[in-house]
C-alpha cells in the first residue's frame, strides 16, 4: 500500500528530486519559469514512509478544451514497480475528478531504444502504461512540451568515475577535434556568465540573441516574453549559464603576425639546411600559407564589423541539475562559421563544464523527427530526423553522443468529451497560431 499526498514542503520534493536524478523540469524551481501553467506537487510514500515517487502536475485552461494536466517527464519514481504505478495511477484519477481535468498527460524519461537497439525495459513500462488506460499519443506534431528524442553523452564508466573531456574529446569525430584544436588559434575567445552577470549588463544577452536570429530565426521562441532565458538563469542560479564565443579581431591579427614571423625564421633556417630539417621547415612554411589563405578569409567575411573588433559568433544557455548538464539553447552566427568551427569550439566547451559539475550525462538535446508508425506492440516506430534536422543530428553525433529514442507521450483521458476537443481541435488552432507568429514576424 502507498500513501499519495499534495506535497506543500518543496524543500522535502526537490531534495527526492535531486537525490534520484530527477530533471531541471520536474523540480519546483519550474513553476517560476512556466508562469502560464498552475503547478501542484505530489509525493508517494510506502508502508515505512520513505519517499518513493515525486511529480510535478501543471495545470491550464484551454478554450474548450478544459483544464489539461501535464508532468514534464513524468514522475520520478521506479517504473518497474508495477504496484506503485497502478496506486499512482489510481489516485491520479482521483485527483483529475476532484479537480475536473480533462486529461492526465506525462511524457517519462524512459528509452525504449538507444541508437536503433530496442530496450527491454522501455517495452516493459510501455506495456504497464497502456495496461493501466494510458494512450501513447503517436501524433509527434503533437506533443505538448518535450520531444521524444535526445542525444546523450555519458560523463561516467560503468564502476562510476567520472571520464575526462579529453577521452571524451578522443571518441569525437576527427572533424570535432581538429575543430577544437585550432580554435584558439583563430582569433576566438570563450567568455562564461552567470544571472548576475547578464542583469547587470544587457548587452550580454543582446549578444546571444544576435546569435539566435541568426541561426534560425528562433529568437522569438528563445526568448519569449522578451526575458525567458534571463529568467532560466536567475531560477537556476548556481546551476545554470551562459556561455559566448567571440571572435576578437585583434588576437587574429596578432597571431597571424606571430605565425608569418614563424614563416620568416623558417626561410631564414631552410638555406644550407639539410634534407630532413628541410622537410620540417617546408611543413611548417606550406602550413602557415595555408592559415594565411583561411585568414584572409576571415578578414574578408569579418570587414563588415568595422566597428567592433569582437564579433560574437556562438552562444548557449546550459542548466546543470541532478546529474545532468543539458543544453537548452545554443546556435552559431553565419559569420565566418566555417572558418572558425565556433560551434564545436562553444559545444566542447559546455561539454567540459559538464565534466567539472561532477555530471553523469551531458544532454546535447533533441532533433525534430518524422511521424512514426506504431509497431506491432503499440510502441513508438523507429524516430527518423526530419529532412532540415538531419544536419543537426550528424553535428550532434559527431561528439559520440548516443540517441535515445523514449517510450513517448502517455495521456490519462478523464472527461472524453473535452479530450476529443483538445485532440482533434487544439492542433488546427496551434497551427493557425503559429502562421500568425510567423505573418506578424514578416
Amino acid at each position: 500500500m502507498y500513501n499519495f499526498v499534495l506535497q506543500e514542503d518543496l524543500k522535502v520534493y526537490d531534495e527526492f528530486i535531486e537525490k534520484n536524478k530527477g530533471q531541471y523540469i520536474q523540480c519546483s524551481r519550474w513553476q517560476n519559469v512556466k508562469t502560464t501553467w498552475n503547478c501542484r506537487y505530489y509525493c508517494g510514500f510506502d508502508e515505512k514512509g520513505e519517499t518513493v515517487l515525486a511529480v510535478l502536475v501543471m495545470e491550464r485552461s484551454l478554450p474548450v478544451a478544459g483544464k489539461i494536466w501535464y508532468a514534464s517527464s513524468g514522475a520520478v519514481c521506479d517504473y518497474s514497480n508495477t504496484e506503485l504505478l497502478k496506486e499512482f495511477t489510481g489516485f491520479i484519477k482521483e485527483e483529475m475528478k476532484k479537480g475536473g481535468a480533462t486529461c492526465f498527460i506525462m511524457d517519462p524519461p524512459v528509452s525504449l531504444r538507444i541508437d536503433g537497439e530496442d530496450q527491454a525495459y522501455g517495452h516493459e513500462v510501455h506495456k504497464s502504461l497502456t495496461d493501466l488506460g494510458y494512450e501513447l499519443n503517436p501524433s509527434i506534431e503533437n506533443y505538448t512540451y518535450k520531444h521524444p528524442v535526445q542525444l546523450f553523452i555519458p560523463l561516467k564508466d560503468e564502476n562510476g568515475n567520472q571520464i575526462s573531456a579529453d577521452k571524451i574529446l578522443k571518441k569525437c569525430d576527427k572533424g570535432v577535434r581538429y575543430s577544437i584544436r585550432i580554435g584558439e588559434q583563430r582569433g576566438l575567445v570563450a567568455k562564461t556568465f552567470t544571472s548576475k552577470d547578464v542583469d547587470a549588463d544587457p548587452s550580454i544577452m543582446e549578444d546571444f540573441m544576435a546569435v539566435m536570429r541568426d541561426t534560425g530565426e528562433r529568437d522569438s521562441f528563445v526568448e519569449r516574453n522578451g526575458d525567458y532565458c534571463a529568467k532560466l538563469l536567475r531560477e537556476f542560479d548556481g546551476h545554470s549559464d551562459l556561455k559566448l564565443v567571440y571572435y576578437d579581431k585583434e588576437l587574429d591579427r596578432k597571431l597571424q603576425a606571430e605565425r608569418l614571423q614563424k614563416k620568416e625564421q623558417a626561410l631564414k633556417d631552410l638555406e644550407g639546411a639539410h634534407e630532413k630539417k628541410a622537410r620540417q621547415l617546408n611543413e611548417i612554411i606550406m602550413s602557415v600559407d595555408k592559415q594565411t589563405e583561411h585568414f584572409e578569409k576571415r578578414m574578408e567575411e569579418a570587414e563588415a564589423f568595422t566597428s567592433d573588433n569582437t564579433i560574437c559568433l556562438a552562444g548557449g544557455l546550459s542548466i546543470y541539475y541532478a546529474g545532468m548538464g543539458s543544453c537548452l539553447f545554443g546556435g552559431t552566427r553565419n559569420v565566418i562559421r566555417n572558418n572558425t568551427r565556433s560551434s564545436h569550439y562553444l559545444n566542447y566547451l559546455r561539454l567540459c563544464e559538464s565534466v567539472e559539475r561532477g555530471c553523469d550525462i551531458h544532454d546535447l538535446g533533441y532533433v525534430m523527427v518524422k511521424s512514426p508508425e506504431l509497431q506491432e506492440d503499440g510502441t513508438l516506430g523507429a524516430l527518423v530526423p526530419q529532412d532540415n534536422f538531419t544536419g543537426i543530428y550528424d553535428f550532434k553525433k559527431s561528439f559520440s553522443a548516443n540517441y535515445h529514442e523514449f517510450i513517448g507521450e502517455y495521456i490519462l483521458v478523464g472527461n472524453k468529451a473535452k479530450y476529443y476537443s483538445y485532440a482533434k481541435l487544439m492542433p488546427t488552432a496551434k497551427k493557425a497560431k503559429i502562421s500568425l507568429v510567423k505573418l506578424i514576424r514578416r
